[in-house]
């Protein structure tokens, strides 16, 4: 068996199925990324070199190990795996390890990743809402509380601009539950100018707006988001109530 690795034998890249892999920075042990995959896909990622323009995270710290004289390690956490199954392994170490360099959460995560037991109880627990307007759902990550939730909620998305505007409110769920409402008074491109001190995203959107009136808020903020408006499985954030 050599030294390094670069790839599986055929007959044992047959077995693998799909399989969930994290790379790991020797200097320190960190993982810094999490992925799924078939075949050689975790050593492709290892060579993965970094191109023109602005690199990834994930590419910038390969650089770096690359350039400081070390390969990135990795691990093979399950393997023999249907993609659906992947998908759950995948998005429960995406929780385990915080501040990974992947670029969007683990599939399910915005509903069913970690959470406190207490957070579980007012989750199910919690009245489902009755949507009385033409409500956008936009799901909220953890990085809420690094910011207020009104900016956390408003930038930046991929979203069919005609239809956003004809939304009556805005609400941030977090897993589940409804915790915040919005009116917006216009949506804008995703861009600096539009957005001073925000990153432009191009192809995304955010809007410009304030909080929802009390009586809204009384109606939404709270509640939990009925079932038929979450598909498990879905990655996608934005969400309405209205065809």
């Amino acid at each position: 068996m050599p030294d390094e690795l670069t790839s599986f034998p055929p007959e044992v890249a047959e077995k693998l199925k799909t399989y969930v892999y994290r790379l790991i920075d020797p200097r320190n042990g960190e993982t810094f990324y999490v992925g799924k995959g078939k075949r050689n896909r975790v050593f492709a990622h290892i060579r993965e070199q970094v191109e023109e323009g602005d690199p990834s995270n994930k590419l910038r710290r390969i650089r770096d190990i690359h350039l400081a004289g070390f390969e990135v390690a990795h691990v093979i956490h399950r393997h023999g795996m249907d993609e659906r199954t992947a998908f759950e392994v995948e998005a429960a170490l995406m929780d385990a390890y915080p501040g990974l360099t992947n670029m969007s959460s683990g599939v399910g995560n915005a509903d069913f990743g970690a959470m406190h037991a207490l957070e579980i109880i007012r989750r199910y627990a919690a009245e489902p809402a009755v949507f009385q307007h033409k409500a956008l759902l936009i799901s909220v990550n953890r990085s809420a509380a690094d910011s207020s939730l009104y900016e956390t909620t408003r930038y930046a998305w991929k979203i069919s601009l005609p239809k956003a505007r004809q939304a009556e409110v805005i609400l941030a769920t977090l897993q589940g539950l409804i915790v915040g409402a919005f009116a917006a008074s216009q949506w804008l491109e995703a861009t600096a100018e539009n957005f001073p001190g925000r990153e432009p995203v191009a192809g995304r959107y955010g809007f410009v707006g304030t909080e929802a009136p009390e009586p809204i808020r009384s109606l939404y903020v709270g509640k939990r988001v009925p079932d038929e408006y979450r598909k498990p499985g879905s990655a996608n954030p934005v969400r309405y109530t209205w065809r």
